[in-house]
């Protein structure tokens, strides 16, 4: 795949002596802690050891040429004329970074540019995220714009916000670009604090399981679970002093629940309370060298996830429902914005082929399609390869 995008780059645009250079950006998936990165709260993310190649190479004009192994699309772009265009499907998350770069007075030239992912699309894994990382990272070394790398990662968050036009917060952004080998990172969404959690995973395998239900967050109820959210803050900011959910306590929360005179938005608020202390929670187990416990919270957030948040689905319950049959399975939930995607599941590493054996055929069953199943290490984040 790294020598693939190179090749392709010179089989679409020629030969010539500008140099070629070579980027990479991780997937990635959530641990535990969903929903709650736009409340303000904790988020348990992981860079993935699969994600997206890019060869770039620079141009004299304002033309920008991208392509992807992935797709039969071609796109061709001016510098000076960076629009939305639905007809450029995935090519408007690399043009939408080089909006939020421009509109930020970063002055850069042509190119062109291929990619290839392995990230499962519309998988909830972050290929989005992923290809506007290593757009930024690529386009910012390249040029020499010396922005660095958090406020690279702002900056693909505010394009996908305001150029593509979903509503995400910063976490696939941020674990992509900042992802470390073998750790996690415990991220507090409203003020990018963050610290990396050693992952040791002895005896044990991260399999992440696709749906193959597609879905995008677009399409999604995401938006609506956003407001409902907002709605239920301000119900609870009548008493308590917060600028978001997160920040209630699950104490506070029991007390003042009443201030909140609808079912649904009671039930949205204890989501969030309650996944933000479960993050907390996870990475106290993990310090704690204690994978079981670690695995009952998940179990608990999928729960949660499910009964209050209501965005899991059939196809995603299945999965869990089906994983969690098994002995060798410590924890398993839904993971990314939900309706469709994906779980990740902790799994013994001599219960794997059973995993993928019998979770596969069961969802079949019910469901009527293959689920897919990736066995997945933890990744480096978005950088330069040398080849």
């Amino acid at each position: 795949m790294k020598t693939a995008v190179i090749e392709a780059l010179e089989k679409f645009y020629g030969k010539n002596d500008a140099e070629i250079r070579l980027f990479y950006s991780p997937g990635r998936v959530n641990l535990i802690g969903e929903h709650t990165d736009y409340n303000g709260g904790y988020v348990f993310p992981c860079a993935l050891d699969f994600g997206t190649y890019a060869a770039i190479r620079k141009r004299n004009d304002k033309k920008v040429f991208m392509a992807s192994l992935n797709f039969d699309l071609k796109v061709e772009v001016d510098l000076d004329a960076l629009n939305f265009d639905k007809s450029h499907d995935w090519a408007n998350y690399p043009k939408g970074v080089l909006k939020v770069l421009q509109d930020e007075g970063y002055d850069f030239s042509g190119f062109e540019i291929v990619f290839e992912g392995n990230i499962p699309n519309g998988a909830g894994l972050s290929s989005s995220a992923s290809i506007e990382l290593v757009t930024a990272v690529a386009v910012n070394e390249v040029f020499n714009l010396n922005i660095d790398r958090i406020k690279l990662v702002k900056l693909c968050q505010k394009a996908e916000n305001t150029f593509v036009g979903v509503n995400c917060g910063i976490m696939d952004q941020f674990a992509v670009g900042m992802g470390k080998k073998d750790h996690a990172i415990l991220l507090k969404s409203d003020t990018l604090e963050y610290s990396y959690v050693p992952l040791k995973l002895e005896g044990y395998k991260i399999l992440i399981t696709n749906t193959n239900k597609r879905r995008g967050l677009l399409d999604s109820k995401y938006n609506e679970r956003r407001s409902e959210c907002e709605k239920a803050l301000s119900y609870l900011q009548k008493a308590l002093p917060v600028k978001n959910l997160s920040e209630i306590t699950i104490e506070q929360f029991e007390e003042y629940k009443d201030l909140v005179p609808d079912e649904v938005l009671r039930k949205r608020a204890k989501h969030v309370i309650t996944e933000n202390k479960r993050v907390l929670d996870a990475v106290k187990a993990l310090n704690d060298k204690d994978l079981i416990k670690f695995g009952e919270l998940m179990i608990e957030s999928h729960n949660s996830l499910r009964d209050d948040y209501e965005v899991t689905g059939k196809e995603l319950d299945t999965l869990v429902e089906e994983a969690l049959k098994l002995k060798g399975v410590i924890g398993s939930r839904m993971t990314g914005a939900g309706f469709g995607g994906c779980t990740v599941s902790i799994v013994k590493k001599d219960a794997v082929e059973e995993f993928i054996e019998v979770v596969t055929h069961n969802y079949t069953q019910k469901i009527g399609y293959r689920p897919t199943v990736y066995i997945t290490g933890v990744g480096e984040g978005a950088g330069e390869i040398k080849y």
